[in-house]
């Protein structure tokens, strides 16, 4: 896929109607400061679509972009972040759950977890709601250029234990350098052409 257009859409607390609802969505999910911001500014060619920041839980609300006028990317409130009261956490969490129970347009996610780190037992249980609830998902193993290309599969293994995956089912993503991109926007086509 080549994204020749990406448009803001709406934020939202609760997912409802919206202006491009019923389009194929493929959703972002992972722990606070893994990268979703950053990851669709570098698929859509725009830095500053997404909100990003140096402090993690910066998106708080369901965040929706669409590229080429087709495709609805839905950008998730991280979780796992220490620092937000327990009432933001579980806000958080509701916020995620009502998306997942409502959406009927969700073609894939996109599960993001950082390639320096054990997964969390929040990553784990991501996986497992996933698994459960039979929504097809990818793992994404971002902030790859902060390993070096050799030192990689070092890295992926332990990621493919604590979630149950092979290391050809994780894909590599640098949203610095760009590691990834096409592969990322060729799944994103594919699993939304199986929908439509």
């Amino acid at each position: 896929m080549i994204v020749k257009r990406a448009d803001f859409i709406t934020s939202m607390k609760d997912y409802g109607d919206y202006a491009t609802r019923g389009c194929p969505e493929v959703a972002f999910a992972g722990k606070s400061n893994v990268g979703k911001s950053s990851m669709i500014n570098r698929l859509t060619n725009r830095s500053k679509l997404a909100r990003t920041s140096s402090t993690p839980g910066k998106t708080r609300l369901i965040n929706v972009y669409q590229v080429n006028g087709e495709i609805n990317l839905i950008d998730l409130p991280g979780y796992g972040f220490a620092k937000v009261s327990k009432a933001e956490k579980l806000s958080w969490g509701k916020m995620m759950q009502d998306y997942f129970a409502t959406t009927q347009d969700l073609c894939h996610v996109f599960h993001l977890v950082d390639i320096r780190h054990e997964p969390s037992t929040e990553d784990r249980e991501m996986n497992l709601f996933l698994r459960q609830a039979g929504i097809p998902f990818t793992v994404v193993a971002t902030k790859g250029d902060k390993i070096t290309r050799g030192a990689r599969l070092r890295h992926i293994a332990p990621i493919c234990r604590a979630l149950s995956v092979q290391p050809w089912q994780v894909l590599v993503f640098s949203a610095e350098d760009g590691t990834g991109k096409q592969e990322l926007l060729d799944k994103i086509e594919a699993v939304c052409c199986e929908e439509a």
